[in-house]
């Protein structure tokens, strides 16, 4: 009778310990399942244009997408689109325009003073974009687009101008970056209108970073209370990054921002409205297209006055490349607003998607990948919706 039962006892120990294995192994194959489903996704994104193959820059294309691809369909393997990465609904909070009375997608440019505000019915959102990849109510994921070299600018308290440049890799350093640099500024004005000036560094050397990936610059011939937008490309090791900086200098002129309505076809309609202050605030503005030699070419040029409550409408050329818009404004008291249209002109990052903290278990996989000649990091984050393991 003892032996039996010891027999009992040891075969239940077996079957739980079995039991034990089965529902571990089962949970292996579930996670092996998502990674892998990570895996074809990311590349399925990264490797095919989407359909139509215009999508990023035809408004109506946009509309009619039936199929998510953001490669650049003038390129082939990880080259991506810059105005299809512009059109994700971004996932950070929407602004609201109370004089368009209308929703935009918001990339949080204005943490370093610039903007990419694109009106939302010119983006695609995160539900559409699983009901095309066909993981509606199965899974959920969020896309990172981020900067291989990060640029990161500051300004240094000094009498005059001084800005001091950090460069970092994945997480650290990056030492011997050469740099090269755009400065806009302004600090006076004709006929009221602020005067856009130029320095760049084809005429003045910005050195490269040390051992612990810094540099500076000094602008004798400005002072530290200048409003200035300063564009800084950094290149190491074939690797190229950029990044920026603009400021105003009195806040209580009010801010003039930027709202791009709709791009289409190489056409941008864009707003600058003005939603603080309470006088006229007058502006001068210049749209540029960047080359490889970092020499920037003035294709629009633009002026006027912007009172609280209203608006200008701008109609930007861009042709279907890449650039950036400068805006100056104020008179006595001035600032300056940076707006790219297409992403990596001047930096910036993309997050699309679901948030996966907290979810029991996340699959990821990394790209790297190029958004014209700049070097990014594509990040997918895959999640079931299922649930995992099994029931014993």
């Amino acid at each position: 009778m003892v032996a039996f039962t010891l027999f009992l006892a040891a075969l239940l120990i077996f079957f739980g310990f079995f039991n034990q294995l089965n529902q571990t192994a089962i949970v292996y194959e579930q996670h092996n399942e998502i990674a892998t489903e990570c895996t074809n996704i990311l590349d399925s994104i990264l490797l095919n244009p989407g359909s139509p193959d215009d999508w990023g820059v035809m408004s109506n294309s946009a509309h009619n997408l039936v199929y998510l691809g953001l490669q650049d369909p003038e390129f082939d393997q990880y080259t991506l689109n810059p105005f299809s990465l512009m059109r994700l609904l971004s996932s950070s909070q929407e602004v609201y325009e109370n004089q368009t009375e209308e929703w935009y997608s918001n990339e949080l440019w204005d943490q370093n003073g610039g903007y990419l505000l694109l009106q939302d019915t010119q983006c695609i959102s995160y539900h559409n974009v699983t009901s095309l990849l066909g993981i509606n109510g199965t899974y959920d994921f969020q896309l990172m687009i981020t900067p291989t070299l990060t640029v990161n600018i500051t300004q240094v308290p000094a009498d005059d101008l001084k800005l001091e440049i950090q460069v970092y890799g994945s997480g650290f350093p990056l030492p011997d970056a050469n740099l090269n640099y755009l400065m806009f500024w302004t600090n006076t004005s004709a006929n009221g209108y602020p005067i856009l000036n130029q320095y760049n560094s084809t005429s003045d050397l910005l050195l490269p970073t040390d051992s612990s990936g810094v540099t500076s610059k000094d602008f004798p011939s400005l002072n530290n209370e200048t409003a200035f937008t300063c564009i800084v490309e950094a290149s190491e090791g074939g690797l190229l990054g950029i990044g920026y900086l603009s400021q105003q200098t009195m806040p209580n002129i009010g801010n003039l921002i930027p709202f791009i309505e709709n791009f289409d076809n190489g056409t941008a309609n864009v707003l600058l409205a003005q939603t603080t202050g309470t006088g006229e605030l007058y502006f001068n503005a210049t749209f540029y297209m960047l080359p490889d030699n970092f020499v920037p070419i003035a294709t629009g040029s633009f002026n006027g006055t912007v009172t609280p409550g209203s608006y200008q409408n701008l109609t930007i050329t861009t042709n279907n490349s890449t650039g950036f818009l400068v805006a100056a404004y104020g008179t006595g008291a001035y600032g300056i607003v940076v707006m790219p249209l297409g992403i990596g002109s001047i930096g910036g990052s993309v997050v699309f998607g679901g948030n996966p903290f907290g979810k029991q278990w996340v699959a990821s996989d990394i790209r790297q990948v190029l958004i014209g000649d700049i070097a990014y990091q594509a990040k997918l984050s895959l999640w079931s919706l299922q649930g995992y393991g099994v029931s014993g």
